[in-house]
């Protein structure tokens, strides 16, 4: 079969990515225009298998979306009861004032995959074809304007030859076709350099963040406890923390995150997660306890100032892809689904007007939309970490927050992740205790729990641009720094002066490990680590209480 043999299905808007926003865009333009088709297409097996959250949702955006979602909620959504804010040293644990921007009372302990196969169901009935596993691979660009995108092309081999079971895929066009990605969306970065949608602001700045679930004795269990936390074990050079929430009737979900931007090439994210649960305050939470599922996801932490232009000749941004991530807050569900909302209204007004080629309604409303407000008066927080380190970033948060309250007259910038490494002979050798596999675990067992699979015939999506610079530049320089801060043990520098070996250096990628959390496509120093879509329906598979 040829690429001409494609057959090509026709929408008035096709939405790529069923994360909270895209289900939420879905959703509202259905709800504003029942008779608009809208197809949603999924590169996780299942709606909510690629989902990754801590998640304490702000129901904000769900109560303008659907007002009676408490009647009938989503699986193990839990009201918040308590709210901590810790500061850690290496034994010890003090409970500080929990800043305003991280109050969760009327929010919602949930399983954000969960949350997002509720509002699956939801758009369905409304009408929206959901087709899951279809991966989307390339976006149609004719005459300067997104048409679309190609979708479920699948058996293509490790050689790059056509198999025998190779499917061509299809072509989904639409009128619009709205890019609801998520962090790092591999057909969204390539958006950006097209249409030059980041000429205009901030580079991003990323964090990654791990996470597992845990059943734990009942007796221990507190529904709705929300615990935060900040300082050890991470060094005051680097920006992160934790949480812990406690939903249902056993169930826990911990997570570590870590700032992309630290500097020291022997840090390991995962290890220092696994470091965090041996503190004193986080073992006597978790002992007589049982993990059952691991994950790891990139997150935006640039904020307003980092945020693209959102729209394009045939397209629009939304959510993740964009970054609303409030980060004082440590929350995005919320802002990522209003952007959805907000973009499916100024969809439905184009096209009551028959005017589906106009777009700019999207960015202007959603500037007059709480959106910006809440993202604007906190805008300073992260890149403040950035700029002053832990303590003094403590304190310009401080400032922002109850002398400024959000308004400074000032706006900070942020810089590239991928450039604030430093030499790995300039930088102190971190030692990372061994894994006792009851509370602490290596990278390998982690990666098992989040059910990741790949077919093992098809090309990698792990791809280096140059590989004859990995040796001279991320070995020589840096140490090999993608096999440390890759979460699944997808990177593995082989050759005689690593010492497990024979020969030159060489770097071995273990795709089939990768959790797609997009954090080598962020932070390799010269990025020379390409991301791709796998075929559809690869990668994790998150049980229904991540």
């Amino acid at each position: 079969m040829s690429d001409d043999a494609r057959e090509a299905m026709e929408f008035d808007v096709l939405v790529v990515g069923a994360g909270p926003a895209g289900l939420a865009c879905a959703i509202r333009l259905k709800q504003l225009s029942p008779d608009t088709t809208v197809c949603l297409v999924e590169k996780g097996s299942e709606i909510g298998a690629h989902i990754l959250s801590g998640a304490v949702l702000e129901p904000r955006a769900l109560d303008e979306l659907i007002p009676d979602w408490r009647d009938d909620p989503p699986a193990l959504a839990t009201p918040v009861t308590e709210d901590r804010f810790m500061l850690l040293t290496e034994t010890r644990g003090f409970k500080l004032p929990t800043p305003p921007q991280m109050h969760n009372e009327g929010n919602y302990v949930v399983s954000l995959g969960n949350v997002c196969r509720w509002l699956g169901a939801r758009a369905e009935a409304l009408g929206v074809e959901v087709y899951p596993g279809f991966a989307a691979s390339e976006t149609i660009i004719e005459d300067g304007q997104v048409k679309g995108v190609v979708a479920g092309v699948m058996g293509i081999g490790k050689d790059g030859e056509r198999g025998p079971n190779y499917q061509p895929g299809m072509e989904l066009r639409a009128a619009y076709t709205v890019f609801a990605e998520g962090c790092r969306g591999s057909l969204s970065k390539k958006l950006f350099e097209t249409f030059d949608l980041r000429r205009d602001c901030a580079p991003q700045t990323y964090a990654l963040g791990m996470k597992e679930l845990w059943e734990i004795p009942k007796e221990k269990h507190k529904p709705g406890l929300v615990w935060h936390s900040t300082g050890w074990p991470l060094a005051s050079d680097t920006y992160g923390g934790s949480w812990l929430y406690m939903l249902g009737e056993n169930l826990v979900s911990i997570g570590f995150v870590v700032g992309l931007d630290y500097p020291n090439p022997w840090l390991s994210p995962f290890e220092e997660f696994q470091r965090f649960k041996t503190h004193p305050q986080v073992r006597a939470m978790l002992e007589g306890g049982k993990r059952i599922a691991y994950g790891a996801r990139a997150l935006n932490e640039g904020g307003l100032q980092a945020v693209p232009k959102l729209v394009f000749p045939g397209g629009m941004i939304i959510g993740d892809s964009a970054g609303f991530l409030n980060v004082p807050k440590i929350k995005g569900t919320h802002t990522s689904m209003k952007s959805g909302m907000v973009a499916a209204e100024a969809m439905a007004e184009a096209f009551a007007a028959d005017r589906p080629a106009v777009l700019e309604g999207y960015p202007a409303k959603l500037q007059a939309s709480w959106v910006w407000e809440e993202l604007k008066g906190v805008r300073n927080i992260r890149p403040g970490f950035a700029k002053y380190g832990f303590w003094g970033g403590m304190a310009a948060a401080a400032l922002d927050t109850y002398v400024f309250r959000g308004k400074a007259p000032w706006t900070w910038s942020h810089h590239q992740d991928h450039e604030t490494l430093r030499k790995a002979s300039e930088a102190k050798r971190i030692a990372y205790p061994k894994p006792d596999g009851v509370l602490t675990f290596d990278r390998l067992s982690s990666v098992f729990l989040s059910n990741t699979n790949h077919e093992e015939d098809q090309p990698a999506h792990l791809v280096l641009k140059d590989p004859s610079r990995w040796e001279g530049v991320n070995w020589a320089q840096f140490a090999s720094p993608e096999s440390r801060y890759c979460p699944a043990a997808v990177y593995e520098a082989v050759g005689a002066e690593a010492g497990n070996g024979d020969g030159p250096m060489r770097l071995v990628i273990n795709a089939q490990n990768c959790v797609h959390c997009k954090t080598c496509d962020i932070k390799d120093p010269t990025q020379n680590i390409d991301w791709r879509t796998p075929e559809g329906g690869g990668g994790p598979n998150y049980i229904g209480g991540m």
